[in-house]
């Protein structure tokens, strides 16, 4: 099966469930986005075994600050990411490591910080203010990232000549990226255009699938990063050859996060 084709048949059996939740809203989404937030966190862990991490004070920390965004908002939310540090150093205190604590609890935070604060971050938009347009900016999200993400794939598989970055993820091009903006940016406009007059305008629309698309890439050149330094090919086997979890919302974790600060700075997030 090509790799292109995997991609798709990954997306037509999860995308359907991911959206249905997100449509669902509420404790189920929740579960879903702490259920995916765990997973994730357990093949990082197992990515960067040899930095040592404090992998229960990141658990911990991460339940937190899922938990967090549900009850209490943004703040809440990086209320139980700050907790990391408090949590790694009383873990660090007690464990058998000989690994620096920079090293361990600097590790930890940023596996919380990207995987849970992703995840909390879709939560967040979820539950904006604004009756059905939660709904609609998550669905929004989640299209455009996959949008992008497709066509940057295909348009660079078929044209791509450029590297975008030769070193961190030679197999992407700036003929794929570019079309990965084109797709994002029209998904947005399409999804955006009938609220145009009582939510997002169309010029912010067309930013925000632009920012869906710069973010969506430099999550995955993020990943890349991270493996390549651990020297793994992917993050996980759960979805067999198609990689682990964390290769598969490696790239909506970064948009999730963009998405939420952009609506906040349009002034949607008190």
């Amino acid at each position: 099966m090509s790799p292109l084709l995997s991609r798709l048949l990954v997306a037509v059996v999860g995308l359907p469930i991911v959206l249905a939740l997100v449509y669902a809203g509420g404790w189920w989404l929740f579960g879903l986005l702490l259920l995916a937030t765990l997973v994730a966190l357990h093949e990082y862990w197992a990515m960067i075994r040899s930095l040592h991490p404090l992998a229960l004070a990141g658990y911990l920390a991460g339940i937190a600050t899922l938990l967090g965004a549900k009850l209490g908002g943004l703040e809440w939310m990086l209320g139980g990411l700050l907790l990391t540090l408090l949590l790694g150093f009383a873990f660090y205190g007690i464990a058998t490591t000989r690994q620096p604590a920079t090293i361990a609890i600097g590790s930890t935070f940023l596996g919380v910080g990207w995987i849970a604060c992703g995840t909390g971050s879709l939560l967040l938009l979820r539950e904006l203010p604004g009756g059905d347009k939660p709904r609609l900016v998550c669905f929004t999200v989640l299209l455009a990232v996959f949008a992008a993400d497709t066509a940057a794939y295909a348009m660079g598989r078929l044209i791509g000549r450029h590297k975008l970055s030769p070193v961190l993820s030679p197999g992407k091009t700036w003929e794929g990226f570019l079309a990965g903006v084109a797709a994002a940016v029209l998904v947005a406009f399409f999804a955006l255009y009938a609220d145009r007059d009582t939510f997002l305008p169309i010029w912010q629309a067309l930013v925000l699938g632009a920012v869906i698309a710069i973010a969506e890439a430099l999550g995955d050149l993020f990943e890349s990063t991270l493996k390549r330094d651990m020297r793994v090919k992917d993050s996980g086997h759960l979805l067999g050859g198609h990689g682990g979890i964390l290769d598969r919302i490696d790239s909506l974790l970064f948009a999730g996060m963009a998405s939420l600060f952009l609506l906040a700075a349009f002034g949607w997030i008190d």
